[in-house]
């Protein structure tokens, strides 16, 4: 049985430390870096709340216990759910050499959700706004070749090949290197942009020649959008999505887009073709032969 208990500062040092060996059991088996991040965040939450238990005498029932409790109280999602059973799972694989049979507690029905996109009309008016020159390659690059937010940042110099118009992509998710294309407007902006920041690594630096924030991203994307007038609600990953939709729209082949988006699976990129079944389709409706 699950039960919370009153936390104590001299418990913080214990806590620390094992969410440290841990991360480290991580880096060694060259997890990504967003892989471990995430690892990190949901078992910091477990370990808080299983902080007086002894682990090695928790079972199943009592992780079971757990979610149910984070279902009715905090009202946790499918897909964190999922993410925080992964975490737990993977602690005591490592940690404690404990295989957990908690395959029973993963959502066995998420909710099917197509990628929510702009339209071709909404990237010119959003790529019209900024002024910086900075800040529109940010932008281009996330539309224009299909990046992850967290692809973008790490970015360094050296994976920009001007001379075959690609990027290379190097340890992105699930530690896979890929190519990507370098849009042939944005070629000229992009030297323009090195001459006014220099950037010495990184393609994109924020403070000491370290790499753009994730935060910084969004913001900037965030802040364009509404400048923009566009009332959805935009992120890096939304621009992502529209490449991949405006790929579709223009008869581009699908495996090529899975390559080029880095999906694993065929199905994961065939999502993009039900947004555009629909709205290409040359069915009319019944109201429409009235």
């Amino acid at each position: 049985m699950y039960q919370q208990f009153p936390k104590h500062k001299n418990d913080n040092m214990i806590l620390k430390q094992k969410i440290a060996d841990f991360t480290n059991k991580l880096q060694t088996q060259r997890y990504a870096y967003n892989t471990i991040k995430s690892y990190k965040n949901a078992i910091t939450k477990f370990l808080l709340a299983f902080e007086k238990y002894d682990l090695k005498k928790v079972k199943e029932k009592n992780i079971e216990n757990y979610i149910i409790y984070l279902i009715k109280t905090e009202k946790i999602s499918a897909s964190y759910q999922k993410q925080l059973l992964g975490s737990i799972s993977k602690y005591f694989q490592l940690m404690l050499n404990k295989q957990l049979k908690v395959g029973h507690l993963h959502p066995k029905r998420g909710t099917f959700q197509l990628p929510k996109y702009l339209t071709k009309k909404e990237i010119i008016a959003l790529l019209a706004v900024p002024k910086n020159i900075k800040h529109q390659c940010i932008l281009k690059l996330l539309y224009g070749s299909g990046l992850r937010r967290s692809e973008l940042i790490n970015l360094q110099l050296t994976d920009i090949d001007s001379e075959n118009m690609i990027i290379h992509i190097r340890n992105a998710k699930q530690n896979k290197d890929r190519t990507v294309m370098l849009p042939h407007k944005l070629l000229a902006e992009l030297r323009q942009y090195y001459k006014a920041f220099k950037p010495k690594v990184f393609l994109f630096e924020g403070f000491y020649n370290k790499s753009y924030s994730a935060s910084s991203i969004q913001k900037i994307v965030k802040n364009t959008a509404f400048k923009a007038g566009i009332k959805k609600k935009v992120t890096a990953h939304i621009l992502r999505h529209s490449f991949a939709t405006h790929l579709i729209e223009s008869g581009t082949d699908i495996r090529y887009i899975q390559k080029m988006l880095g999906h694993n699976s065929i199905k994961t990129t065939q999502i993009y073709t039900h947004i555009t079944d629909v709205s290409k389709s040359t069915i009319k409706s019944p109201l429409d032969e009235l």
